[in-house]
């Protein structure tokens, strides 16, 4: 791949990597990114290996937990299975659907006016945080290990809705987990661990389903996304445990909502197309 590709790549990346954990929508912003840089991707694989990177960078950052939720599982240690099941249980409702409708979502969704769509969802994405952090009720649970069973199914159904273009995975499991009563740091925490299974799910999919379009060029661009999304969601990571302990997602929210009413501007202008793919 030329060199500007590559460059293209670890543009898109770092957009990854800063992206990703933040409630703004990371496919959103890679999309965009992509458009600016006229970077092709093959089925949206580049997009979802990528994130990869990112979720590596979890991997790194909550280690020792994650060790020791696998010894204490393995140990059959009463607090890391029940961890363990919640997680489980968040992962059903969008592993599920999401496996079920990722061929129809590839037909009728990406590419099919996906901008105008995420438009839509960046500004109403911002009002619902403005609002979930207005009047989400008194938070009852404190600690992302201890989650109740029903509460981390009800979770993995918000995830689902992040399958529509410009919905943020981690801002629909937070803020879901916000109306649920969850404490704002554990929400974030929960949305961390749960992307690990979930990302590498779906990594998996479409690397099985476009495995004969990634030839040794778009291999190396996929390898450079990669690296750079790791090393820079490594410090946002970090940066937004210590946000949310002592801050609200309300900048974000404002944040999307000048996101969706400049995209629309730019699509009722025709500065950029309406319908992409």
């Amino acid at each position: 791949m030329d060199p500007a590709s590559l460059l293209s790549a670890a543009l898109i990346g770092i957009v990854e990597g800063l992206t990703e954990f933040l409630p703004i929508s990371s496919t959103a912003h890679i999309r965009l990114t992509q458009l600016a840089t006229g970077f092709q991707d093959r089925g949206e694989t580049f997009a979802v290996v990528i994130q990869l990177g990112a979720i590596l960078a979890v991997v790194a950052y909550f280690w020792r937990r994650l060790a020791a939720l696998t010894v204490g599982v393995l140990r059959r240690e009463p607090a890391s299975l029940r961890f363990a099941w919640a997680l489980c249980l968040a992962m059903l409702p969008p592993g599920l659907i999401g496996y079920a409708l990722n061929n129809w979502l590839e037909q009728h969704v990406f590419g099919a006016y996906e901008l105008v769509i995420i438009a839509a969802t960046m500004a109403v994405g911002g009002l619902a945080i403005l609002a979930i952090e207005r009047w989400r009720p008194e938070p009852r649970f404190a600690d992302s290990a201890t989650l109740p069973p029903l509460t981390c199914l009800w979770i993995g159904f918000m995830q689902v809705l992040s399958m529509i273009p410009g919905v943020s995975r981690s801002g629909a499991s937070i803020m879901g987990a916000m109306c649920l009563g969850v404490e704002r740091k554990a929400a974030t925490e929960f949305s961390f661990f749960l992307a690990i299974p979930l990302m590498l799910g779906a990594s998996f999919l479409k690397l099985r389903k476009h495995q004969g379009e990634i030839d040794g060029a778009f291999a190396g661009a996929i390898a450079v996304g990669f690296i750079v999304s790791f090393i820079v969601a490594l410090g946002v990571v970090h940066w937004l445990l210590k946000f949310v302990a002592s801050n609200t997602f309300r900048p974000f929210a404002w944040y999307r909502l000048a996101a969706g009413v400049i995209i629309a501007l730019l699509l009722a202008l025709a500065i950029i197309p309406m319908r992409v793919g």
